[in-house]
Order: structure tokens, then sequence, then C-alpha cells
């Protein structure tokens, strides 16, 4: 990717390849300062693996176990319990302590999950109230100086069918129907505010969908269509960067889309995730290949003509991790997921206490290798996530207090065992 400003003398052909050029507006140096970040997943979209025990409590006396995302927990239990449930959660799961401790260990951004029934329901099950908190977060990163990408990890219809999505189901539905000009609309929302010039000084990012499902049934026809159309209602606004997510096609496949030779777009970047535990193959790795799959596979997220960066990674090895799979689902490492085969036993690798210590040198080494090839490869990174119930592998604030995590100071890395790749 070109970091440096093309002048306005380059020819067509050239800016399509630059980086966007226009003063931006947002207080975040786009394009050279690197991004360290976490995830504050599970907070305002709930996931199951996240806090497994609202599940665990909102399925005790339903044998049948219905309850396995956030619509069936809004749709089985009704709007008034259901917002008891989770105004607790949204309550406690994060508070201005959590930022502080990000901010303390080195991160310098936050990506913030948020559903679209926060804005609107649009008469579906899902309960509402979720949005006064991106408020909050916005008054605790500005007090500790953290920045924010909010990203709409939710759309109607659910668009990769999976829980992270609010919405558990086998194809997804968005892109039929009214669910992408609702999904316009709530952006619309989110941009018409967050996207204002007096909160450039926090938010430096909108991200208008995360992972949508290109490999299952969602069309990139409408997708870009979509994209087109949600990054015009944030310029509208103003001038604060749209991320794109690549629906996991290779970053590079979206070069010349949205670019300055594209309507002059900018200000644009991609957002690609990348992990290694949802497959057989890659569950019966030993530390070692992990290891060298990072740096195998570098290239094929390398080449983009926009910012790049990695929104959401993990240092697990495994799928252990109660429900990561879907609720009830089990596991590809323990064959308890339906057609694994069995790698090993799970059980211990949620409890650090457990770990032997060649297992907490191989996990640093896995997470080290990936820093320096997403901050080689791309702008930088936001790790999944800063903290679980109980899914230690995923856990930042865990990994971080057991020296598992390297510590970020001074704006630089401290690793341990030097380059790996």
């Amino acid at each position: 990717m070109i970091l440096t400003r093309a002048l306005a003398a380059l020819s067509l052909c050239a800016a399509a390849l630059a980086a966007p050029t226009e003063k931006r507006g947002v207080d975040f140096k786009w394009g050279s300062e690197k991004i360290r970040g976490v995830n504050i997943g599970g907070w305002l979209v709930l996931e199951p693996w996240i806090t497994p025990s609202i599940f665990d409590g909102a399925n005790q006396g339903r044998p049948q176990r219905d309850i396995v995302d956030e619509y069936t927990l809004d749709e089985k239990l009704g709007h008034d319990v259901a917002l008891t449930i989770l105004r607790k959660h949204w309550d406690s799961f994060v508070t201005w302590q959590d930022f502080n401790k990000i901010k303390q260990s080195g991160f310098n951004v936050v990506r913030i999950p948020i559903g679209y029934w926060a804005y609107d329901t649009f008469g579906s099950p899902y309960v509402s109230g979720a949005r006064d908190y991106i408020d909050a977060a916005v008054d605790w990163s500005r007090s500790l100086g953290l920045k924010i990408i909010i990203d709409l990890h939710g759309a109607p219809g659910s668009q990769n069918g999976f829980d992270n999505s609010g919405q558990r189901i086998q194809t997804p539905t968005w892109g039929s129907g009214n669910t992408v000009q609702q999904t316009l609309q709530v952006l619309k929302t989110i941009s018409q505010k967050y996207a204002q010039k007096n909160y450039q000084d926090v938010i430096i990012g909108i991200q208008l969908l995360n992972e949508p499902a290109l490999y299952n049934g969602v069309s990139l026809d409408v997708t870009k269509q979509f994209y087109r159309d949600g990054y015009g209602q944030v310029r509208d606004v103003s001038d604060t960067p749209v991320i794109l997510h690549d629906g996991f096609k290779q970053p590079n496949t979206w070069n010349a889309f949205l670019t300055p030779s594209d309507n002059n777009a900018q200000n644009v970047a991609i957002d690609h995730h990348e992990y290694q535990v949802f497959s057989d193959a890659f569950v019966r790795m030993s530390p070692l290949q992990h290891q060298q799959y990072v740096c195998s596979n570098s290239e094929t997220y390398n080449g983009a003509d926009k910012w790049t960066f990695v929104g959401e990674w993990t240092g697990a090895m495994t799928d252990c991790a109660k429900y990561l799979n879907g609720f009830d689902r089990g596991a590809r490492y323990d064959g308890t997921f339906p057609g694994s085969t069995k790698v090993g036993d799970c059980g211990w690798q949620s409890n650090l206490s457990q770990w032997p210590q060649q297992y907490k040198d191989d996990t640093r080494r896995y997470i080290e290798a990936q820093i320096a090839a997403f901050e080689t490869k791309t702008q930088g990174w936001f790790w999944w996530n800063f903290k679980t119930e109980s899914a230690a592998e995923w856990d930042a604030f865990q990994l971080i207090d057991a020296g598992i995590f390297p510590a970020i100071t001074g704006g630089r890395v401290d690793y341990k065992f030097g380059t790996i790749c």
C-alpha cells in the first residue's frame, strides 16, 4: 500500500493506487500511525462464548435450550425480562476501569461492535437500549486519549448467519427484502451523529458492516452498492474514514473500488479478519505450524490500495472455548463439533493456571508472530477480545496479566522471542 501522499499532478492511474490524500479531520494519522487495538466484543452484541453465564442462566428450566443468541434471548423471554438481563450486562461488563486498563496496557484504539436494533428494531423481537452506551464509551475514551471505531456488527436478517450478528441462522437473509435499506437507515443515524466534526477527536472510523458472508449467499453486487451508499451517507456529514470489511475476500480484490479514481472516494479503509481455529485443519496444527502459517499467509492480505488493518485475530490455537462455535455446538478439537474428529481434550485451555509453561511460550510466540506480520503488511490490528468470562485463549486482560500478551510501552511492542517470520 502506498503511504505517501499523491501529488495533484499524478495521473488518474497512479491516483487509483494511492492511499486517500485529502486532509483528514480525525485526530489519527491514518496511513502512518499504527493501530494497536482491542475489540469490545460481547458487550452491545451478545455472544454466548464471551458471556456463557447469560445463556446458561436464560436456558435454565428450558429443556430445549433454545436461547442461542441475542435474538432468541429477546424473543423467548420477552421484552421486559430480556431488557433486565441486558441492562445489567451493559452496566457491568464494560466500565471506565476496563477502558483505563486498555489504555494503560498500551493500546490506542478500540473497535466497538453494535447491532442495528440498538437504533431501530424494525418490528423484530430485539430489545433496544444499547445505543446510549456508545456515548459512555466516547466519554471514557476522550478522558483517556483512546480512539474508537464504531462497527455495525449485526444487520437485519443477519449478514453472516452467526450469533455474532445477533441471530444464528443457517443462511443469511441480509440482502433480501428491505434489509439493505433498513441497514442504511441505521447507518445514517449513526453517521449523522458520530461522523460530526465534534466527534473526530475520538471517532476515527465508521465500519459499515462486519463480516458479510460473501461465501454464503450474500451478493457481492448488493454489498458493493450498499458500501457505496453507506460511504455517501458518511460523506454527507464529514470526511470521517469509512471502513469496509473484505467479506473474506483478499483485501486487494477490492482495489479500484471506492478509491480516488472511483468518483474521488477518499478516506476508505479495509478490515480483514485472520483466525486459525475454525477448521479441522487449523486445530490440528502444532504451535510451530501456526507460527509458520502466519508467515506464509501474510501476503494474502497485503497489496490493497486502501489503508488495511486486521480487525479481528486471536492467540487461540484451539476452538475449545465454551460455545465458541455456537451455543451447545461443541468443539472441533475434542471431536464434539458435528463432523469433526478428535485432536485432543478440551478443558484446560480456558484456565490459565493449568497452562504448561511451554504452552504459554508457544502462545506468546504465536501472538508475536501475528503482531509482527500485521504491522509489516498492514496498518495494524485489533485483538479479539478485550476480556471474556472464561475463555483464556481469547482474553487480552488475562493474557496481559500473565505475561503472555506482549507489553506495549512507549508505542513499542515488547517482543520476547525476536523475529519469527
